[in-house]
């Protein structure tokens, strides 16, 4: 069971309802809490390192983003000193630098959203922990009145509507692999066309941005 899904199962506990089905609420109760500051602590820790992680990618990126700009300086230099091949060069350096930058910014995103994930599930187990904590004794007293007058809740409901959920996702995944494994085969089969497409067309692209950036630099061919 992964870290969030563990805080998850934690957040969602019922107290009243663990205590019920516990031979010895008091053990348990103290259990829970215990489970609790301990995922805290791991919770804390991946946050950070989640942080750290997120950083380091915004650091990539902007060191590619100058990279990018430094080999459009160079090749506009080589077009003002009559280099087209240097300029030629520069440009693919540049556009190459511009897809790495492309793809440092979709992995600080997809950073950004799990430090949100995680951050959020923190702050609900903090919140799930103090309310635990305030409350454990009054929890054990209600449970005592509740089993005197017989009013002791049944945590058995809703258990078979979570094992469905459950066994529905697991096949959900196995249908997503399933197609995942399957594109991945009809990418390997189209894949030498369609990169000889993507030369053809990287290829047009920097002849014309070195076309546009002669123009630009009154430069003629």
């Amino acid at each position: 069971m992964g870290l969030l899904e563990r805080v998850s199962t934690l957040v969602k506990a019922n107290l009243n309802d663990l205590i019920d089905q516990a031979e010895n609420p008091s053990k348990m109760i103290k259990q829970v809490i215990l489970d609790m500051e301990n995922q805290l602590l791991q919770v804390k820790t991946q946050v950070a390192i989640s942080i750290a992680d997120q950083h380091m990618l915004e650091k990539k990126e902007k060191e590619h983003d100058e990279k990018a700009a430094e080999w459009l300086r160079k090749a506009e230099l080589a077009v003002d000193r009559g280099q087209d091949d240097l300029a030629r060069a520069a440009l693919e350096r540049q556009k190459a630098s511009e897809r790495t930058v492309e793809s440092f910014r979709q992995q600080v995103a997809d950073q950004r959203a799990q430090v949100t994930t995680l951050k959020a599930a923190l702050g609900k187990l903090e919140q799930k922990l103090a309310e635990a904590q305030a409350k454990s004794e009054t929890l054990l007293v209600q449970h005592r009145r509740a089993r005197a007058l017989g009013k002791a809740s049944d945590a058995q409901i809703g258990i078979g509507d979570r094992s469905a959920i459950r066994t529905f996702d697991r096949m959900k995944e196995k249908v997503s692999r399933e197609e995942a494994i399957s594109q991945a085969k009809a990418e390997l089969v189209g894949g030498n066309l369609e990169d000889r497409f993507t030369q053809l067309e990287r290829d047009d692209e920097v002849d014309r941005l070195l076309a546009e950036l002669k123009a630009r630099r009154g430069v003629t061919a």
